[in-house]
């Protein structure tokens, strides 16, 4: 499972690094934020190279996606921490 993230994420990488320049985005600067921040980097790349409609879906879900993971890890770290 680990591998699949990690291939999606270095394919996202790719993407940012090769389209950046295309749009007068610093290829290095997107290819960090991607590698880092994955999805919500290509969805805010999206939005700020016009194809708003397909960032702000990319950005939505996975944000709150990651929303959705902490509330998760916080409710389950209460659960055990307070029993």
């Amino acid at each position: 499972m680990e591998f699949i993230t990690f291939a999606i994420n270095i394919a996202i990488v790719i993407f940012l690094v090769i389209d950046a320049p295309k749009y007068g985005k610093s290829p290095i600067l997107w290819g960090v934020l991607g590698f880092f921040f994955s999805a919500i980097a290509l969805g805010i790349y999206l939005i700020k190279t016009g194809r708003t409609v397909w960032g702000w879906v990319i950005t939505i879900i996975f944000g709150l996606g990651y929303i959705i993971v902490v509330f998760l890890i916080i409710g389950l770290f209460s659960l055990f921490f307070f029993l």
